[in-house]
């Protein structure tokens, strides 16, 4: 079967913003086609090396048959950066950190996994299918204010107690299996159809987001690469979606701002130093042209934000 391409967005601004070292030390921790993976590697010069990080193995396959030493292909997942580099005694010596936070087109189209409300396959949802529980098994089993949770917490679904409750009821009759027997619950849930937008985008984002424990993983990532980035390393993510890139952004600017501490505290200036001891530099907010969107639609909620370690 011939595998759908992946557009990548973004691609020529993530990679520019990495400063790429002839010799540095990089991490691709959202592998997916390589698209990003093959640009670091064109620019890497003979003790350069890429860590080429996915969870999902039809990608590692992919990474696999690049026959190239400057290459590290790690199966797992991205949050666990810290140790991997600790294994490799890379610790505090990576000189970029990218992650690209879209799901694929190889994920949508090629694998039947159920990402995708277009098509009717089996309600999986797991980006790495060696490891959990598939989404149709969970949800024949969950209790109505956990699923409405879900709904609410990660895809602001204004209708997410109807959804849930439909889901109940349709499942007393019916196990969910696939991803057309969820749309036809959503459908049925959902009074007012948004015409801009998919009544399931919504939920299916929530449902994916919690299976997979996205938002956690974007965390534990973050909090890792302060201690996995070299001295003025660069920190490049792109986001696709206002839960992931309200993540990125208050921990960019949590790192980066220093504390308005009132004259007079009984406070030591050493003390004040270390309250005040920032470790990012927030460098670029960077959105797609008005030509890469009209070129690629699914570019058009993509955020790159790019900092840079200092201390």
């Amino acid at each position: 079967m011939k595998l759908e391409k992946h557009i990548p967005v973004l691609l020529k601004e993530s990679i520019k913003s990495l400063n790429i070292k002839n010799n540095g030390f990089y991490i691709d921790g959202t592998f997916g086609q390589g698209n990003h993976s093959k640009l670091i590697l064109s620019k890497l010069g003979n003790y350069g090396k890429l860590y080429a990080i996915d969870c999902d193995y039809k990608s590692i396959k992919i990474a696999s048959s690049i026959k190239n030493n400057k290459i590290k292909i790690i199966h797992g997942s991205f949050s666990n950066i810290e140790k991997y580099m600790k294994k490799h005694n890379m610790l505090g010596k990576i000189n970029g950190i990218l992650l690209d936070l879209g799901i694929s087109n190889l994920q949508l189209n090629n694998y039947k996994r159920g990402f995708s409300f277009m098509k009717d396959e089996l309600l999986d949802m797991r980006m790495d299918n060696t490891n959990g529980i598939p989404l149709y098994k969970i949800l024949n089993k969950i209790n109505i204010n956990e699923l409405s949770l879900i709904l609410k917490k990660y895809g602001e679904e204004k209708f997410c107690y109807r959804i849930a409750k439909k889901i109940i009821i349709y499942r007393k009759k019916k196990k969910i299996r696939t991803t057309f027997d969820l749309l036809k619950i959503i459908s049925k849930a959902i009074p007012i159809k948004n015409k801009f937008k998919h009544y399931a985008t919504k939920s299916f984002q929530a449902l994916r987001i919690f299976i997979n424990n996205e938002l956690n993983n974007i965390k534990k990532l973050l909090k890792s690469s302060l201690s996995v980035l070299s001295k003025n390393g660069r920190l490049s993510i792109i986001s696709f979606n206002s839960l992931e890139d309200r993540i990125i952004k208050k921990f960019m600017k949590k790192y980066s701002s220093k504390i308005n501490i009132p004259q007079g505290l009984p406070i030591s200036e050493k003390k004040i130093k270390e309250i005040n001891f920032t470790k990012l530099k927030i460098l670029k907010k960077i959105i797609p042209s008005h030509n890469e969107i009209i070129n690629n639609i699914k570019s058009r909620s993509a955020i790159l934000r790019i900092a840079e370690k200092i201390n």
